[in-house]
């Protein structure tokens, strides 16, 4: 059965995406969102369902590099790309 995870924020508290995993996601767990960043699992949540729902909520929090996008050295693969075409304001 395959795990529905929110991933979330860390610094922000907001939502980035929600994602699919085989299985449970475990701490210090990494892996590609869909800009290309690669981040790490810090903290995974498991909620109570809602009433009358059978499957539980799972958040999984990461903190996301912020750096410079034209710089191709921080930037995510995709913001390199939009840099070099000079397509980033």
């Amino acid at each position: 059965m395959a795990i529905i995870a929110t991933i979330m924020n860390a610094a922000t508290g907001q939502a980035i995406q929600k994602l699919t995993f085989g299985r449970m996601p475990q701490i210090g767990a990494g892996f590609v969102l869909e800009s290309g960043e690669r981040v790490t699992a810090q903290r995974v949540d498991v909620r109570k369902p809602a009433p009358g729902k059978v499957v539980s909520p799972v958040d999984v929090w990461v903190t996301p590099a912020t750096g410079d996008t034209t710089n191709p050295w921080t930037a995510t693969p995709r913001e390199a790309r939009a840099a070099r075409r000079g397509t980033v304001s």
